[in-house]
């Protein structure tokens, strides 16, 4: 625990700034630790001696999504993730992730391993990713009958294209790491042992450039994100709001925690 944050630990390394989140071993997440990053993320933009940022997480997953648990009765599952959640909790947390996009400084991702629904939100944060070959990208809303969330139907098709992402939203499949980067969703792959080193090497060289001329060119380049992410995020909630009290909803939810199909029924 670094600076008061319970969930993830903050440190620099020369001119980057890192940002480690420490919920392991699958590092799912609520609007708590959301709100926590957004917070790390604001204080390295105040920070002048931080001109990059490394987003990591500490555990076999990046980000394995929100924990749905395998039953109502679960006390691990998400707040967020239940039907009274999406009516009450989710549209707060997504106002926290609106946050993450507009940090100011670039970021880097890196990426050891599953990185799932929101997780994969999460993960197209950074302005770049690295990922390790163990690292696996899914977009598995339809497998759980909910829509995507967490402002993806608009960070996976400006980064993939529309028919990648359109595959990734309608299957679910999961990418691995060097078909993620035949799709553009990965910038580069690293060994696993070396992936944080090359993640810290990646932020290094965008940090020794002119800093207000990085920040000038990311503020171009990302401009008005934030407020498409906004109104995506208004969608995305209402859709996911009437799908989450569906019997499909519920079944996917169980079927991917039971690791089996789901046997859905269209109601």
């Amino acid at each position: 625990m670094t600076d008061g944050h319970r969930d993830i630990n903050v440190s620099y390394e020369g001119h980057v700034g890192v940002v480690e989140i420490n919920r392991p071993p699958h590092n799912f997440f609520d609007r708590s630790l959301i709100a926590q990053i957004a917070e790390a993320f604001e204080s390295m933009d105040e920070n002048p001696d931080c001109r990059a940022i490394v987003l990591a997480s500490n555990g076999k997953s990046f980000c394995a999504g929100a924990n749905f648990g395998s039953s109502e009765d679960d006390e691990s599952a998400s707040a967020e993730f239940t039907e009274e959640g999406f009516k009450n909790t989710t549209g707060l947390l997504y106002r926290e992730g609106v946050r993450l996009f507009s940090a100011k400084k670039p970021i880097i991702g890196a990426i050891q391993g599953a990185a799932i629904g929101g997780g994969l939100g999460l993960s197209l944060v950074p302005d770049f990713r690295v990922a390790a070959p163990e690292a696996r990208f899914a977009a598995n809303f339809a497998k759980l009958g909910i829509h995507p969330g967490f402002g993806l139907t608009v960070t996976l098709p400006n980064l993939v294209g529309a028919q990648a992402a359109n595959l990734m939203f309608l299957t679910g499949r999961r990418i691995k790491g060097d078909e993620a980067l035949e799709l553009g969703l990965v910038d580069r792959i690293s060994p696993l042992d070396e992936l944080r080193e090359t993640a810290l090497s990646f932020a290094s060289e965008i940090a020794e450039n002119a800093p207000l001329a990085i920040l000038s060119v990311r503020a171009t380049m990302r401009q008005g994100l934030a407020d498409k992410i906004a109104a995506a995020t208004d969608h995305e909630l209402a859709e996911q709001q009437w799908l989450r009290a569906t019997e499909d909803a519920e079944e996917g939810i169980r079927s991917v925690a039971e690791r089996r199909a789901g046997n859905f029924n269209g109601r």
